[in-house]
């Protein structure tokens, strides 16, 4: 069993930056994806960004250009720098981990994330 624990969520103005980390403990596979997903009141938790333990990447259109995901292998922990944040990006963002991009097998209990106009 993997558990995520998720930090740095917060409010700030539009223009704004934040970090988002989420770190892993328990037994990980030695190839996987860990990724950031976040849900908005009323919508879909829709993929943020991913990022296999090999650094392959993987952005929303949305977002791309303004955030950046990395990782840490070492200390089982992936970052998500948000650059230029929009009140669009309010949302709870959620860490994930799995073998590959989909396959969920635990969740972080979220963070919330509000950007104000």
């Amino acid at each position: 069993q993997v558990q995520l624990v998720e930090a740095g969520g917060g409010l700030v103005q539009a223009g704004g930056s934040l970090r988002l980390s989420c770190s892993a403990s328990g037994t990980m596979f030695s190839v996987n994806t860990m990724g950031w997903y976040r849900q908005a009141p009323g919508k879909q938790r829709e993929l943020v960004a991913t990022i296999s333990n090999g650094g392959f990447t993987n952005y929303a259109h949305s977002v791309k250009g303004r955030f950046t995901i990395s990782r840490d292998n070492a200390k089982n922990t992936v970052y998500l720098q948000m650059n230029s944040l929009e009140p669009e990006d309010t949302a709870v963002y959620y860490c994930s981990y799995g073998i590959y991009e989909g396959d969920h097998r635990a969740w972080g209990q979220g963070t919330q994330v509000t950007v104000s106009s």
